[in-house]
């Protein structure tokens, strides 16, 4: 809601542009997820039962909390990643966005970390029912994409790509480096766990040089990207320390590599972010911005409507421009130190890529 009132006050959104979602289908959430996790979702979210399922399906937990109707809010986001994903295909359009989606957590069987049912997941593989090709998954959340990465584990013909903070003292704890896939999936797995205190530059070199070898080693069919805007240095739950450019810089190598690549097919979904306020609005828009030639409204300010509307919703100080004021935090004590480790990471990802492909 606040980031696309963002977009329609800042002129860069109209109505002609939404399109509507729909609700995915049983048969469709099977694609990736167990059908007995499916009942119990199903039941948890009309009031069976609802203690049952907290151990073996990890729905009544904390970060997974039951609500009337969890099923069927779930799988309208699910519905919405595969309704952009028909658009593409079907050449309606170059570009999709579901700012909805990015529920990169969920697993075959069992919910985590806020995600119920995985619509990255279910959307590549309804890509490789319905479509086929090749996907290329790039997730930028500062939490490793742990239920994308296992369920294409072991597959050649889907690539994952996770740029994270590291999970040592971050959920979900895993992306490592030597996390490359298994079986036929071997060398189509990458992961960048970046140090806690990351800044821009550092961040996007990692990603920068570590897409650009992926995409010309893997050639994709199409690009789908969650673009998580928790790794702002004013979210609360990351140790990054990103900026709101981070998140104008990251789709823009995505969209070309879209064009060079996959005759621009690019499908885009949200993820985290929770500094709802600040940050999400402005990081998300950012996207929308790129895939539709509009960022040169970055220049602008920030809509005074914008701030109006929705200042007496909440105590934060909305932001005034698009970017981020200088000395956004203190400076980094350790910062060269990150930048070299970060450095000798992307290196160690890359370098079974460099074997195979030399």
């Amino acid at each position: 809601m606040l980031t696309n009132d963002l977009l329609i006050t800042s002129g860069a959104l109209d109505s002609n542009s939404i399109l509507p979602a729909r609700m995915a289908t049983k048969e469709e959430l099977l694609y990736i997820h167990d059908e007995d996790y499916v009942k119990a979702v199903i039941e948890a979210s009309d009031g069976i039962k609802r203690n049952h399922f907290e151990t073996k399906y990890g729905i009544g937990t904390e970060d997974t909390p039951v609500f009337e109707g969890m099923h069927e809010a779930a799988s309208w986001l699910v519905g919405g990643t595969l309704a952009a994903v028909d658009l593409v295909f079907e050449n309606k359009v170059k570009h999709a966005l579901n700012l909805g989606g990015g529920l990169h957590h969920g697993f075959r069987g069992k919910a985590s970390g806020f995600c119920v049912y995985n619509d990255s997941s279910i959307a590549i593989e309804y890509i490789r029912r319905k479509y086929g090709g090749k996907v290329l998954y790039v997730d930028t959340d500062a939490h490793h994409g742990d239920g994308v990465q296992w369920a294409f584990y072991n597959e050649n013909d889907v690539c994952t790509v996770s740029i994270h903070e590291s999970g040592r003292f971050l959920f979900p704890g895993t992306g490592s480096v030597n996390e490359r896939g298994h079986g036929d999936g071997h060398g189509y797995c990458f992961n960048v766990p970046l140090e806690a205190f990351t800044e821009d530059d550092s961040f996007l070199d990692a990603y920068r040089q570590v897409l650009r070898e992926v995409a010309d080693y893997f050639k994709p069919d199409v690009i789908l990207t969650q673009n998580g805007a928790d790794a702002h240095y004013y979210d609360p739950l990351t140790h990054l320390c990103g900026t709101a450019n981070l998140f104008y810089e990251i789709p823009k190598l995505a969209h070309e590599l879209a064009h060079e690549y996959c005759e621009g097919r690019w499908i885009a979904v949200g993820g985290g972010g929770y500094d709802i306020w600040r940050v999400v609005p402005r990081a998300w828009a950012g996207i929308w911005l790129e895939m539709t030639n509009q960022t040169a409204i970055l220049n602008n300010p920030i809509p005074q409507a914008w701030q109006q509307k929705w200042q007496p919703d909440t105590d934060t100080l909305l932001p005034n421009s698009w970017h981020d004021e200088e000395n956004l935090y203190p400076p980094i004590p350790r910062r060269e130190e990150i930048i070299k480790k970060n450095d000798r990471t992307v290196l160690n990802a890359l370098s079974f890529l460099w074997k195979r492909k030399y």
